[in-house]
């Protein structure tokens, strides 16, 4: 199955998700795609790691997943980030499908 999100894609049983992390919100929530990533407003400040530690534990909370089952790839320290989740493609992507992402 190929995902009709562009910033989704699949990487063996797994898939890799890009987000674009916009720190220091007052909570954290999905605004939308941005230049082909998830735009993730965060509650968390982009100090000590803090940000990408929410952006783990919002993603396993919302996707019913433990904390162990998403793993930041790359970009730790950019707005633009890669996230591998431990689930199948199709389960990313019906998730992805229930936020309003503004798309047709």
């Amino acid at each position: 199955m190929s995902s009709s999100f562009p910033c989704l894609r699949s990487s063996g049983s797994a898939c890799v998700l890009d987000i674009s992390a916009v720190p220091g919100a007052k909570r954290t929530e999905v605004v939308g795609l941005h230049d082909g990533a998830l735009r993730l407003r965060l509650a968390a400040p982009p100090v000590d790691g803090k940000a990408n530690d929410e952006i783990v534990a919002w993603l396993a909370q919302s996707l019913g997943l433990p904390r162990r089952g998403v793993q930041l790839l790359r970009g730790p320290t950019s707005r633009r980030k890669q996230i591998q989740i431990d689930a199948p493609e199709a389960v990313v992507n019906a998730w992805l499908s229930t936020l309003a992402l503004g798309l047709t």
